[in-house]
């Protein structure tokens, strides 16, 4: 295949995530979902690591860029962060810390407990 097989796989797994979102009305974003199915298909054999590597490594290298739409939000409901900000900074401290421990668990499991 030419030097786009690797999108087209990407994409093809996106695309095929958002359809199941589509077609089963599930809440979480058809994005994860077909990165699932391309875990799936990674561990399965049916896609090889170095048909995806190079352009999951440009995606993960300009992830910054995915960052931009989400902040202008943060600036449109400024007046809504400030009314909120306690429940909003709350909110993240907990998040931060059950992000933190599920973390550290992980790690510590996958490294056999050392």
């Amino acid at each position: 295949m030419g030097p786009y097989r690797g999108l087209a796989i990407i994409f093809a797994f996106y695309a095929l995530g958002e359809f199941t979102r589509f077609a089963l009305n599930l809440s979480i974003p058809g994005s994860v979902i077909g990165m699932l199915y391309l875990l799936v298909a990674l561990l399965g054999g049916a896609v090889r690591l170095e048909w995806v590597e190079s352009e999951a490594e440009l995606f993960v290298k300009n992830m910054s860029v995915m960052f931009i739409p989400p902040g202008v939000g943060i600036v449109a409901y400024l007046g809504l962060l400030r009314t909120q900000a306690i429940p909003v900074f709350g909110a993240l401290v907990i998040s931060f810390l059950v992000t933190l421990f599920v973390t550290s668990k992980t790690v510590e499991w996958m490294g056999g407990g050392k």
